[in-house]
């Protein structure tokens, strides 16, 4: 793979080892972890919700998986529309979840992959 795309790589990366730790937050950890990020909920939100983010955690699973899996492919063009599907996601992820569950989605999720969208699509 050329240096020039190595930025997009990299960054494609970097938003699905987020999308891993917010798996872990979600299944593992949304008792501990969860409190810290997600301050505004009420205490006893959190043993509620747990099946609900634990079902949540496994979504941002798929999104690892599908992040990692197109840094795979060897064909260009296929690599190109697997990493925009995906990093797609996270951005349409962004538009609903922003205005429903918090704000700082935007800051925590969707900057990322709005840059490597485009570091992505220009090729760098």
């Amino acid at each position: 793979m050329h240096n020039r795309y190595m930025i997009g790589r990299i960054l494609t990366i970097l938003v699905a080892v987020e999308h891993l730790y917010i798996l872990y937050m979600e299944m593992f950890a949304w008792e501990t972890r969860g409190k810290l990020f997600f301050k505004s909920l009420p205490e006893h939100l959190f043993p509620e919700t747990k099946g609900l983010t634990t079902n949540q955690g496994l979504y941002n699973g798929f999104l690892v998986v599908g992040l990692v899996w197109s840094s795979y492919i060897s064909d260009s063009q296929w690599n190109l529309n697997m990493r925009l599907f995906f990093l797609g996601c996270v951005a349409v992820a962004w538009i609903y979840g922003g205005p429903t569950a918090s704000k700082k989605i935007f800051f925590a999720q969707a900057l990322l992959a709005l840059l490597v969208i485009v570091c992505v699509y220009w090729n760098v």
